[in-house]
């Protein structure tokens, strides 16, 4: 079944989620019509790959064209049509973005499908879910609304005030014409009660619309204090996890209509207060109440206005190399990484170009780390406006690179207690501007970065990454490794499905979590909230293995990611299995059942474990010599499973693998990810590649290691197997046992 019709049968509340994902940069019309054709093309190595991309953007544009022209809907083809055009608009001349767009939402798709294969969600989804609940939303809104809809009636009361003003000031100065002689009439009398009813009728809207704005200027520092500032660290929340394989981050867009809103308002009221001031200088008396009120008003809106803007200046994408889209906040020195800052306000007129600086570790305590970066390229760029940012500033900076400082001597100096993967840096942003005769210092920093100096230390370094950004909400904890706190059970692995989602297409299941769970913290640990130490987690080796449980579970992932996706998708690799609980799952089955683990003893190694029963009864377990990288580069897992022979004492190789766990014929189990065979009217004989193991008589009481040798051939075997088949030496296993 393909990935859209899954997501299709999804319930309302997951739906929600994948409503989230589509917009105007990816309409669902094109998801929903070029489903199958979407999910064969291969978008996560064209977001690094311009000449891929492009050639993705045109046939993406073809297969819309087909699929209009087969629309018998008018209305249908119309709307088809305003999207081909949009999309040659947007993604003409930098296709890769279309292609990151596509990848990210199927990504979030994956995730999506998988948290709805679980139980129940995490404890980190259920916050996040209660955190941007709808209703909060609702009321947002509302309360915005309200008082946009306040200050245009002030703007309304402001006007009548003025032509209220206007009226009293011409028959004052025509009253003041008339001759002296005048003065005492009962007409001038009657007309000087008038001016006096309508300088207190003037007295009391001037005073009313004082307390009015008083009343609304109240209510929008509530709002800023109460609700928006709120919203905004529950976004940059909502980021952090993200930038770890959480949900897909939405709701920037929402938070910007706020502060643009927000902003707008008060940039309305200090208008009307400045035209309160014009009023005075024409009409003003004893207890006029707009001297003495509006300085104070004038000092509120200013500092309201200061802050709303200081504060919407965000990073909306953290610093990130392009060739590890999936693992941000890490940079590599030498290597480019992009990042992009944005301001949440659209604003008046803006009388200069805004420029932005980037500054690396700004600030930084002396002997804080043991190694000091500069950025080698340009760091300065001018933010412009977005057309899709509806008028909003910002700037992505896509060509930064770091070059560590040379020092004298050839020593670093301070030498601290961490390692490279746990100095934590920072990547701050700053502007100023001047706006309505407001002077505004903009600063705002990245989250804390990793660097490393080799593509080794990016293992380590993700685990840093995934540590900071589980456990704490500070933007600029630096020192945060010097004591890092320890995380539960119930978050980690939480976040590490997480990881098998972003990376392998399919998180862990619960099954999946406690074998995890178990290898980490033993048998008869109970791991729902067992502390787990960063120690750990990354630093300390597994009992008896020369690696950390991180760098296992990592090999894992990168040998998933590069050779085993599809058979992992399918769902067919129990994985976390211990060779004890392996063989209570297969002693029952049928001869030649098997499962598929991954490697205790290895790092990203897969192997299979067979049952057979002896005449006597006898129970035997056979495991084959995990398949690490190497070997997979050589041929595809699932001909592995299809073409592996076994060689017994001269016997004719045959395959023993017959059901894979519990009871599905392994034909049936693989026989969609089988490469096709060879054509048959090829000029050559065709040769294929077979994975053999050979079975020597002691071979199940005395296993041999993985590294040693194989021992020579017998004549008689090397003549049987040239008689039967064509094989690559190099392919050759043993079965031994872990």
């Amino acid at each position: 079944m393909s990935q859209w019709k899954q997501i299709q049968q999804l319930e309302i509340r997951l739906l929600e989620q994948v409503d989230y994902l589509y917009d105007d940069n990816f309409p669902m019309d094109i998801r929903q019509g070029l489903a199958s054709w979407i999910e064969s093309q291969d978008w996560d190595t064209a977001v690094n790959d311009e000449s891929m991309a492009g050639v993705l953007f045109t046939n993406l544009l073809t297969q819309l064209e087909r699929v209009r022209s087969q629309e018998q809907n008018f209305l249908q083809r119309h709307n088809m049509k305003i999207i081909q055009q949009q999309l040659q608009l947007k993604y003409a001349t930098n296709p890769a973005v279309m292609a990151r767009v596509i990848s990210t939402c199927l990504r979030e798709e994956r995730r999506i499908l998988s948290s709805a294969c679980m139980q129940e969600q995490g404890p980190l989804e259920k916050s996040l879910q209660n955190s941007v609940a709808f209703e909060r939303q609702k009321n947002m809104d509302n309360r915005v609304g309200i008082i946009r809809g306040s200050v245009q009636l002030m703007d309304q009361a402001v006007k009548y005030i003025e032509d209220m003003q206007d009226d009293f000031d011409f028959r004052y100065k025509t009253l003041q014409s008339r001759e002296s002689t005048d003065r005492n009439s009962d007409v001038m009398k009657q007309e000087v009660t008038r001016l006096q009813e309508m300088l207190n009728r003037l007295d009391f809207k001037r005073k009313e619309i004082l307390s009015k704005m008083d009343v609304v200027i109240k209510e929008i520092d509530d709002l800023m204090t109460s609700q928006l500032n709120p919203e905004l660290q529950d976004w940059k929340r909502r980021q952090q996890i993200a930038a770890i394989g959480g949900p897909l981050l939405t709701g920037l867009e929402q938070l910007q209509s706020w502060f643009t809103l927000t902003a707008q308002s008060l940039f309305q009221i200090k208008r009307q207060l400045d035209k309160l001031g014009e009023l005075v200088v024409k009409v003003t008396y004893e207890s006029d109440p707009i001297p003495l009120q509006k300085p104070q008003m004038e000092e509120r809106v200013k500092y309201l206005i200061y802050h709303l803007i200081k504060s919407s200046f965000v990073v909306e994408k953290q610093p990130c190399m392009p060739t590890h889209p999936q693992k941000p906040l890490i940079i590599k020195t030498g290597v480019q990484f992009t990042t992009k800052v944005r301001l949440l306000v659209k604003l008046p007129e803006v009388d200069y170009q805004l420029k932005v600086k980037t500054t690396f570790d700004k600030d930084l305590p002396p002997g804080r780390v043991s190694r000091q970066f500069f950025i080698l390229t340009n760091n300065t760029k001018v933010m412009d406006i977005e057309d899709y940012s509806n008028g909003c500033l910002s700037v992505e900076f896509r060509h930064l690179q770091l070059k560590e400082k040379k020092y004298i001597n050839g020593t670093k100096g301070n030498e601290g207690l961490l390692s490279v993967t746990e100095e934590l840096h920072s990547l701050s942003f700053e502007a100023c501007f001047t706006v309505q005769g407001l002077t505004i210092d903009l600063e705002t920093c990245s989250l804390p970065l990793v660097v490393i100096s080799n593509v080794s230390q990016l293992p380590g370094g993700w685990a840093s990454v995934m540590w900071y950004n589980l456990l704490t909400d500070e933007p600029r904890n630096l020192a945060f490794f010097g004591n890092p706190p320890r995380a539960s059970w119930s978050q980690l692995s939480e976040v590490l499905s997480w990881q098998f989602s972003t990376f392998a297409g399919r998180g862990l299941n619960k099954e999946q979590l406690t074998m995890l769970g178990e290898k980490l913290f033993g048998q008869h640990a109970s791991c729902s909230d067992y502390q787990v130490s960063w120690s750990k987690f990354s630093k300390e080796n597994i009992p008896g293995k020369p690696f950390s449980f991180w760098m296992w579970l990592d090999s894992i992932l990168e040998l998933i990611k590069k050779h085993l996706l599809p058979v992992w998708n399918e769902n067919y690799i129990m994985g976390f299995v211990s060779k004890e609980m392996e063989r209570a799952l297969l002693k029952d089955k049928e001869p030649g059942t098997f499962l598929l683990r991954f490697s205790e003893s290895h790092l990203g190694g897969i192997t299979f474990t067979w049952v057979e029963h002896g005449d006597n009864g006898e129970v035997k377990f056979n495991s084959v010599e995990p398949y690490t990288k190497n070997r997979l580069s050589a041929l595809p897992f699932a001909d592995i499973i299809r073409d592996y022979k076994v060689i017994s004492d001269g016997v004719v190789p045959e395959n023993p693998l017959k059901f894979l766990y519990p009871d599905i014929p392994k034909d049936e189990a693989f026989g969609r990810l089988y490469n096709s065979q060879p054509s048959k009217v090829h000029p050559y004989i065709p040769s294929t590649l077979i994975p053999i193991s050979e079975m020597r008589s002691n071979a199940s009481t005395t296993p041999r290691s993985c590294q040693s040798p194989e021992p020579p051939m017998t004549p008689g075997e090397f003549d049987m197997l040239n008689e039967h088949l064509c094989f690559d030496i190099d392919t050759m296993s043993s079965p031994y046992s872990e």
